[in-house]
């Protein structure tokens, strides 16, 4: 299955988004808006070696009492166990192993997946010798290792790449259909539009079974169209709890979208663009799939002359720097524009999968490159030769010329620009590389 996702496990304060922030090598954290639960909702996209993977960090709860604390934090474990494809357990040395790290530990393992038990904070030579009591949680898989200053991620980090295959690339031959992926929030109209799209039309090709339990895969051949419609559908009737619900979603959008070619990605008109949205956005983009933005419940609005422009306007603003994305206003309960959703993404599938001829790409960048000169380095001037494409799964284009490296992201934006301009890449991310010529 194309997509590898790891889950980071283990009780409050043990250093949790320390870790996930230094696998994804940024500074990133997602915030529930949500009244009486505080935690971390964090997951991204993380590379070692070449080989790139999911990464969903459970994150932790502050309830009133320790019994409710407790419990969420074995849910989510729960949940980690059953989506992620290898989990990892965090402990601290400077505790030793506590009654909860205990119970955790023997959830754990009654898993069938690999789990890597990773001790934080071992930093020094008297931490790493209290380390070894570790060992006596029975797992194959032990690493000491200091988030903070990076030590032993390594180490860690070449053993779970061990685990991921080379990509399962889809290939036309093998599939070819486009894919979708309907993702968002819960409660946003998932479900419902997969129902106004198959639910009264009788010729569709049964389910077919998905790889991931509850993403629902279906074939859609009506109106001279066909694809395959992935949806997280499965949500509600798996998960009693709110809290659950949140993070299934979570780990299952992520796993849609491995599987994608086109994200549809919904938004609640009436609630506006969440953090969480922002990121699932971000995520998406960062893994090279299409993306759609329907802006659903359109009709609960009140609307003025220009609401649904100044909504798209501030929409884009909050979606920047890429913002080049259909932004389509729908009412799914009334069928409104969900046919037209429908269009615009065969549209970005088949410019994701365009492939632009070299000699009308230099044509057409060179003079733009003419017409507004890279800057000046050091009294040299930055001398753009050629141009292709490269052959991607989805759009890259490498600028051969004599620095490449003293390129900058303003000037990179400017060919981004030009080539959004003058090609058809609405909704479909882009890569830019400078080589030496």
């Amino acid at each position: 299955m194309p997509g590898f996702t790891i889950a980071i496990v283990g009780r409050p304060n043990v250093g949790k988004s320390t870790l996930f922030n230094r696998l994804l090598e940024q500074r990133k954290a997602i915030v529930d808006d949500e009244s009486g639960v505080t935690r971390d909702r964090q997951y991204g996209v993380a590379d070692w070696n070449g080989k790139t993977f999911n990464v969903v960090d459970t994150g932790g709860f502050v309830a009133n009492s320790e019994d409710v604390f407790e419990r969420e934090i074995r849910k989510q474990v729960k949940i980690a166990m059953e989506e992620a494809n290898a989990l990892i357990f965090m402990c601290d040395v400077t505790t030793g192993i506590t009654d909860l790290d205990a119970e955790m530990a023997t959830i754990l393992r009654r898993s069938d997946k690999p789990v890597y038990v990773v001790v934080n904070k071992v930093d020094n030579s008297e931490r790493m010798l209290e380390a070894t009591e570790f060992y006596g949680l029975g797992f194959d898989k032990t690493f000491f290792l200091s988030s903070i200053t990076g030590s032993g991620t390594g180490e860690l980090l070449d053993d779970l790449t061990s685990l991921i295959p080379e990509d399962a690339v889809i290939t036309p031959e093998t599939d070819p259909l486009p894919r979708f992926a309907v993702i968002g929030h819960p409660n946003v109209g998932k479900s419902s539009l997969l129902n106004a799209l198959i639910g009264e039309e009788r010729n569709i090709v049964s389910d077919i079974p998905g790889t991931t339990r509850d993403t629902i895969h279906t074939h859609y051949k009506l109106f001279q169209k066909e694809f395959i419609l992935i949806d997280t559908a499965g949500l509600r009737r798996k998960a009693k709890v709110h809290e659950d619900l949140e993070f299934y979603s979570v780990i299952r959008a992520i796993r849609a979208m491995d599987e994608a070619d086109v994200c549809l990605l919904l938004l609640d008109a009436s609630k506006g663009v969440t953090a969480q949205d922002l990121n699932i956005f971000g995520l998406a983009a960062k893994k090279g799939k299409g993306i759609v933005v329907l802006v659903n419940k359109w009709d609960l609005v009140e609307k003025e002359t220009n609401t649904s422009k100044d909504y798209e306007k501030e929409l884009k603003q909050r979606l920047a720097p890429f913002s080049d994305v259909p932004v389509i206003f729908t009412s799914v309960i009334n069928k409104i524009r969900i046919f037209k959703a429908i269009e615009m993404a065969l549209e970005v599938y088949e410019s994701r999968r365009q492939k632009i001829s070299t000699s009308r790409l230099n044509d057409i960048m060179l003079k733009a490159i003419e017409g507004y000169h890279p800057p000046v380095v050091r009294g040299n001037p930055v001398r753009i030769k050629y141009v292709t494409q490269l052959p991607t799964r989805t759009p890259a284009f490498a600028f051969f010329c004599n620095y490449p490296d003293e390129v900058k992201e303003p000037y990179r934006n400017y060919l981004e620009n030009q080539l959004r301009g003058h090609f058809n890449l609405h909704g479909v991310p882009i890569k830019i590389f400078f080589r030496k010529k």
